[in-house]
């Protein structure tokens, strides 16, 4: 696989593949999870493959009698594969055994957790630093260090982050020609709501109804509107909306095949900050699907789309930029087993776009701007969580679309959104 383009998982797999019997690497289609397992395997068991599905129906066995390492891909379509391999670790499989991939649970379908047995790691679509659109010189691990070097430069302007977020972070579609992209684009939805949904055990009675709500969610992208308003959005001028029970059956159903990635409100410790607000922030899996959702390509968004006004607040491009960095933070946060969170106090007074929590309870906050320079005001929530913080906040930042990585002498480092790495 010459055209491998390595990816941030990787370096976690190199780190716990050889000590782990089974592991499974989930998340939405598209993002590349049998290119970086096929890489590591021996045997492979391409389950939605109907010669390879009937083999293993008819002789389960074979799942413990290939050689290993063995992929079994896909493996949600003879869900009674996840459990004879948890079963094969209890009976002591070797490490390295078994890694499986797959993108959702059916829905009604009974498999062990396989906790303490299958150790799983979320692959989410290619971060701007997987794509290698420049040199990146920031590590957000050496900021949650407490260490970390800020410097360096990118030519990338405006333009080039509004063409990587309609590009998508799927490596099918992003290597595409632009017209092509946007071909796929539609045809990966359509396959969602026309293919994967009824898989799911979630029949579509009106594709239209589930895609108007798709892009009435795509709307909200980087916001915390209630999922009411996301249905008054959808459906505006209709009498006959969805009932509630149908709208949270599309949502669990996308949350079931990782095509939401919410970011969840941050419960921090103690009363330092005053009462949080708890509702999440609003991610579709990939930035690029919430553009197509909306119709809008680098030519409408750099046309006027910049400072179209949400009824959530905001520019749309704004919150896509911002969906773009968070899918940046989530992938590199992931490698060093930290988690992300955004901040907000419930009077609305103070928000953190990032909160990145790590071990022992260091934070690097981050506050995400669509702009190439930035202000005394751009800084002034970080610095309201330092003040209540202190030394757990190991270092805060803004991500911009500028071109120099620079540390502000209030301490607040400015990077641009091409130079932060894992």
């Amino acid at each position: 696989m010459a055209d491998y383009a390595p990816r941030v998982v990787d370096a976690l797999l190199d780190e716990l593949q050889p000590h782990l019997a089974a592991t499974s690497i989930y998340g939405p289609k598209g993002v590349g999870k049998t290119a970086t397992a096929r890489r590591r395997a021996t045997s492979v068991l391409k389950l939605d493959d109907e010669l390879d599905l009937e083999r293993v129906r008819a002789d389960p066995t074979v799942i413990t009698s290939l050689s290993a390492p063995l992929l079994i891909d896909e493996w949600q379509r003879y869900p009674a594969s996840w459990d004879r391999v948890r079963r094969a670790v209890d009976d002591g499989a070797e490490p390295g055994r078994f890694l499986l991939t797959g993108s959702s649970t059916p829905r009604g379908v009974s498999v062990h957790s396989g906790a303490g047995r299958i150790v799983g790691l979320r692959m989410r679509p290619m971060s701007l630093y997987e794509r290698r659109i420049a040199e990146p010189t920031v590590s957000l691990s050496a900021m949650l260090a407490g260490r970390a070097a800020i410097d360096g430069e990118t030519d990338l302007v405006l333009g080039d982050y509004v063409e990587e977020i309609v590009s998508s972070g799927f490596p099918g579609i992003r290597s595409a020609p632009r017209r092509a992209r946007s071909s796929l684009m539609r045809a990966y939805i359509e396959t969602i709501v026309q293919r994967e949904f009824p898989e799911q055990g979630y029949p579509v009675r009106r594709p239209e109804s589930l895609l108007g709500w798709l892009a009435a969610y795509a709307a909200a992208e980087s916001s915390t509107a209630r999922y009411s308003e996301i249905l008054d959005a959808a459906t505006p001028a209709q009498g006959d909306k969805p009932a509630k029970t149908t709208t949270i059956a599309y949502r669990d159903a996308l949350s079931a095949l990782w095509l939401l990635d919410p970011t969840p409100a941050w419960v921090a410790e103690g009363s330092l900050l005053g009462r949080l607000g708890q509702a999440p922030k609003h991610h579709l899996a990939d930035p690029a699907l919430a553009a197509h959702l909306l119709q809008l390509d680098t030519d409408a968004l750099l046309a006027g789309s910049r400072n179209a006004r949400r009824p959530w607040g905001g520019s749309i491009l704004g919150a896509l930029f911002e969906s773009l960095v968070t899918l940046d933070v989530k992938v590199f946060a992931s490698n060093v087993e930290a988690r992300v969170y955004h901040a907000r106090d419930r009077n609305g007074l103070h928000e953190v776009d990032l909160v990145v929590q790590g071990a022992g309870g260091r934070v690097v906050a981050l506050e995400v701007k669509l702009t190439a320079t930035i202000q005394d005001t751009d800084v002034k929530h970080l610095l309201w969580l330092k003040d209540r913080l202190g030394d757990d906040v190991v270092d805060m930042a803004v991500v911009t679309t500028g071109r120099y990585a620079y540390r502000r002498s209030d301490g607040v480092a400015v990077i641009p959104a091409a130079l932060l790495r894992p």
